[in-house]
């Protein structure tokens, strides 16, 4: 901080002397062409130290941003020539502009980055991989003032050998056109003499060059990406999109390509529908509503019933979870597609080349299909750890459970995410005594910490043995029945269990159909490497869905497909990038709970300035009629704004209350413009406009009303 303010002083300093003493009027126009005489007979005298003394002053005015490095460059080629001058002033002119440069990032880019880093996260991603193509082009065209240049890439991640070396190059031309004028300094009457409409129409067009220098290297780098491949390539195609997977993702890439009359192939080796349909959202929210039911009926006093009961049994159950898949079914099925115009094949994909697929079909026959473009969507499977025991003593996953007909008597959930959380209260709700492991010190945690405790407090009153702050260690058989042993403040705590339920997690799929053999890339986290416009390696292949990141909900998945189909079709006109900037989320848990954007703890953690404003759900008369008045909305403002970073709704219905801040967040609605909406009474929807008149009432103008009060006594007076 000391270094900070010392570099601070300096700096006012100089500016100050420089003014305050009108050193300025030494660098202008009229002075240097009055003195050009004397100033070429002591060059001529003292060559060396006048380059020397020129060069430092010129650095001293690009380095302060100060008035007059124009006129300077004039100066440089009347004195000294056009090759000396053109030496001398490019390389102070690039020192100059990298000492503005680090001056902005020591003193600056913390505070900014710290302040607005959200905001500019884009365009942090975009200077990091192609700062140097940006800098070139705003260095070739004059119209954008350098200084302002050199201070504003500071505040960016481009490193300073970077800056340095495409600064140098990128004000070469311009330096030149000032150079080679100041030969002529006398017949010079203004600047704008030398920067006419042709030249600088001339450098608009020079700026152009970074951009299809950029394209030329990315059809370049396609080139040595296909070279292995180039001999492959089919003259014609069968299909312009094959795409692999149908899940979310994969069917609606297909429903796209066929509503604009591409021809496309989708491959599915399993069931249409993905994991969504079949093992996923659909069964989870069946369960969900069977065992709510229940619980409904264990507080039937609370509405009214002396009692109320039901005669049931698991297998039941579990089929009408299969009945209601089947019921949606016939919306992802062959069928339907079929009749949409896509060619549905059932059969394992292989990629054998960036424009081959090869196709096991479920009777054992082979295909090869050839694709313009390729769609890889094949989705996740559930994670399972490597925990001693587990495999052998056999495990359920959120693939398996719906395969079960007699109820667990006691069964363990591993994982305390959205999966695991709705399956421990489904099974706890349907009478299993549930012990629900996980590592982490509280479940849900990415939400914030009142959220979980509410939910855990939930858990806990219905008869869960929530169990945070516990690893799992291993699994075993003692005295005839399993076990699971977790470690647990450094000591090993055993918890019995007829079944054990994995769901700490998904892992996308990614292998075994031939991204190995192309030397297709993974990030870290094991999803395919994708660029923003969801291609691989290989322009033509592109990804979508959970194999994609770096979310793994249904909704995103489908999101991601129209960008994927889009750009495969029609790329080589206009790309879109992948929109990530609103992502709504909800575990259906009771209490329920929905996000989009910013939750408060990642507000605090990422120093974002902001507010919270929070309306509590036990005021709302129609969660009261409903016996559901628990839970809140939480609004996160920045400060003195009504523009919303985020949303966090916890109750009953929560998911569906969330999308008007969706839409708000979406369409940069504010808090006035929801609360300006009329909402129909009495439903849940009026917590959304309640919570605006929260932060409206927070900030009232307070000396305006105090004026309008005396008002009204004057009028009553």
């Amino acid at each position: 901080m000391k270094s900070k303010l010392a570099i601070i002083a300096l700096i006012v300093a100089a500016i100050i002397a420089f003014f305050a003493f009108d050193l300025g009027r030494f660098l202008t126009l009229d002075y240097f062409k009055a003195q050009q005489a004397t100033l070429s007979a002591y060059v001529s005298a003292n060559p060396l130290q006048s380059a020397l003394t020129f060069f430092a002053v010129y650095v001293a005015v690009a380095a302060l941003s100060l008035p007059g490095a124009a006129i300077l460059t004039l100066v440089a080629g009347a004195i000294f020539g056009f090759s000396t001058g053109l030496v001398i002033v490019s390389f102070a002119s690039t020192m100059g502009a990298t000492l503005a440069f680090l001056s902005s990032r020591f003193l600056l880019r913390d505070w900014v980055q710290s302040k607005f880093g959200e905001r500019l996260k884009p365009i942090n991603e975009g200077v990091a991989k192609d700062g140097p193509f940006y800098l070139f082009a705003l260095r070739l065209v004059p119209l954008f003032p350098f200084f302002v240049v050199n201070l504003l890439m500071g505040l960016t991640p481009i490193k300073t050998w970077p800056f340095y070396w495409v600064s140098q190059i990128g004000m070469l031309a311009g330096t030149a056109v000032f150079v080679n004028a100041g030969t002529q300094l006398a017949q010079i009457t203004s600047l704008k003499g030398i920067l006419s409409p042709a030249i600088i129409g001339s450098f608009a067009l020079l700026g152009i060059f970074p951009i299809i220098a950029k394209k030329v290297l990315d059809w370049l780098k396609g080139r040595k990406v296909y070279a292995k491949w180039a001999h492959l390539k089919p003259k014609s195609f069968d299909t312009n999109i094959v795409v692999i997977g149908a899940g979310s993702a994969g069917l609606v890439t297909s429903y796209i390509a066929a509503a604009v009359k591409a021809k496309v192939t989708l491959i599915e080796k399993h069931q249409m529908g993905g994991d969504c349909l079949n093992t996923g959202c659909v069964p989870s929210k069946a369960l969900i509503k069977t065992s709510r039911l229940l619980s409904q009926m264990k507080r039937a006093n609370e509405f009214g019933l002396t009692s109320a009961s039901a005669e049931w049994n698991f297998a039941d159950v579990m089929e009408r979870v299969q009945r209601v898949i089947r019921e949606i079914e016939p919306h992802d099925s062959v069928e339907r597609y079929t009749s949409l115009g896509v060619d549905v094949v059932q059969g394992t994909a292989q990629i054998t080349s960036p424009w081959h697929v090869d196709v096991t079909l479920n009777d054992g026959t082979k295909r090869t299909i050839t694709a313009k473009n390729i769609v890889v969507a094949t989705g996740a499977s559930p994670f399972v750890p490597p925990i001693p025991g587990l495999k052998e003593h056999g495990y359920l996953t959120s693939d398996n459970v719906w395969n079960l007909r007699e109820q667990p008597k006691r069964l363990v959930v591993l994982g305390g995410g959205p999966i695991g959380s709705e399956l421990t209260q489904c099974f706890a709700r349907l009478g299993s005594k549930v012990s629900q492991i996980e590592m982490m010190p509280r479940i849900l945690i990415r939400e914030d910490p009142e959220i979980s405790t509410m939910v855990t407090k939930r858990f806990e009153e219905e008869g869960v043995a929530v169990m945070t702050n516990h690893k799992a260690k291993q699994v075993v058989v003692e005295n005839g029945e399993k076990v699971l042993i977790c470690e647990h403040n450094g000591q090993d705590v055993r918890v019995p269990f007829d079944q054990i339920l994995v769901a700490v997690g998904r892992a996308a799929r990614v292998t075994g159909f031939g991204l190995e053999d192309l030397g297709i890339t993974l990030r870290p986290n094991k999803t395919i490497e994708s660029n923003e416009y969801l291609q691989t390696i290989f322009p033509n292949i592109y990804v979508a869905g959970d194999v994609a990141g770096p979310y793994q909900f249904t909704h995103t998945a489908a999101h991601q497909a129209w960008f994927a189909a889009v750009n495969a079709l029609f790329g080589r006109f206009k790309k879109f990038k992948a929109d990530y900037r609103v992502i709504p989320w909800a575990t259906f848990t009771d209490p329920e709970v929905a996000r989009v954007g910013l939750s408060e703890t990642e507000a605090k953690e990422k120093k974002i300035p902001h507010e919270v404003t929070v309306y509590g759900l036990d005021d709302l008369d129609r969660a009261i009629a409903d016996n559901e008045a628990h839970g809140f909305v939480k609004v996160i403002t920045p400060p003195g704004k009504d523009t919303i970073l985020g949303a966090t709704i916890v109750g009953d219905h929560a998911g569906d209350i969330l999308v008007e801040f969706v839409t708000a967040m979406k369409y940069n609605l504010g808090l006035n413009k929801i609360l300006g909406t009329i909402h129909t009474y009495p439903t849940l929807g009026e917590a959304n406009k309640f919570a605006a008149g929260v932060w409206k009432k927070n900030h009232q103008p307070t000396k305006l009303l105090e004026y309008v009060k005396k008002f009204h006594a004057w009028e009553r007076s």
